[in-house]
């Protein structure tokens, strides 16, 4: 026997109201309005992409609409400071690297806020790593390769952003080969990336979902990447460790963050809900498809992950001793 229209109504409403027994008021009543999703970068980066790739599913399993932000600016701190000072309800929800925002302390001499006192996380999402390219007019095509042209050339380094995690990599990696380059700050990854394709820059470090598609289609070559391992995705190009920079690693680690004070039972809800989203066979397929691997934590896993990449960082900081108020 078929339902009707209205029993269905009805039934979907009973196994909603059950699923809720037993939850604490706050995730009962979460989300009560729409959800925003702070991208704290300008349209086109790693962020903004995964930020794309969720939203929709994600509205769905809330049952409210959940609406991108891009409020660029100060390497992505002024949307982070937007959440940071928001209600802490999981209503504003920051989605962002979350390395590069551990870098913000050491960088920056005045920062509005705290971001291991006023914001806690609530799953990471996915990790890409970072590309060495070049514009294929460059004649290297390995790391010693061009830091030996380095030194004879005048090779403009696009700096995705003045102490963002690819700009305080790149300086990692020319402190340990002794490359020469003239750094270039852009505000965001997507006009550096254009630029080098553009040939008005020579060399960048950027995150894999951004910079791969111009890898395969010619416009851009890898050098490089930095990862423990190969990956058949570019061609089985070496990393960077096995090119002479001993045990380096960095990337792209987008996470999702909210307010301090945000209840308990609504991050787990957002947890959970996430998680289901990013690991879905057509996002992850999608996200491997583009060089990033899902990774997942749960809330206090991603802070304890923030303070060790904090002060990881932090001491990269202070060797090349970059500063910005």
């Amino acid at each position: 026997m078929s339902l009707n229209r209205r029993q269905v109504i009805a039934a979907s409403a009973a196994s909603a109201a059950l699923a809720t027994v037993g939850l604490p008021a706050h995730a009962q009543s979460f989300p009560s309005k729409p959800v925003r999703l702070i991208v704290p970068y300008p349209p086109g980066g790693s962020s903004d992409i995964i930020a794309r790739a969720i939203s929709q599913l994600l509205s769905e399993s809330l049952g409210q609409p959940v609406v991108v932000e891009n409020r660029a600016g100060a390497n992505g701190n002024i949307g982070a400071d937007l959440v940071a000072k928001s209600a802490p309800d999981g209503h504003t929800l920051l989605l962002c690297d979350v390395g590069a925002l551990a870098i913000s302390p050491s960088v920056y001499t005045k920062l509005a806020f705290n971001p291991s006192k006023d914001l806690r996380g609530v799953t990471m999402l996915a990790y890409s790593p970072h590309m060495l390219a070049v514009h294929p007019s460059v004649k290297a095509n390995n790391l010693k390769e061009l830091v030996e042209l380095s030194k004879t050339s005048d090779l403009n380094f696009a700096v995705t952003a003045v102490g963002s995690a690819p700009h305080v990599a790149g300086v990692a990696v020319q402190r340990a080969t002794g490359a020469k380059w003239i750094y270039v700050p852009y505000k965001g990854g997507s006009q550096a990336v254009t630029d080098t394709v553009a040939g008005q820059t020579q060399v960048i470090m950027n995150g894999m979902l951004a910079t791969l598609p111009h890898v395969q289609s010619g416009r851009l070559k890898v050098l490089g990447i930095s990862k423990k391992t190969r990956m058949p995705l570019v061609g089985n190009v070496p990393t960077l460790a096995e090119q002479g920079v001993t045990g380096f690693e960095s990337g792209t680690w987008q996470g999702v963050l909210v307010a301090n004070g945000t209840p308990p039972a609504v991050i787990a809800r957002l947890n959970a809900e996430l998680i289901k989203i990013i690991r879905s066979p057509d996002v992850r397929a999608r996200l491997t498809g583009q060089g990033a691997e899902v990774i997942t934590m749960q809330p206090t896993e991603q802070d304890t992950f923030f303070e060790r990449e904090r002060k990881r960082w932090g001491e990269v900081v202070a060797e090349a001793d970059i500063k910005l108020d």
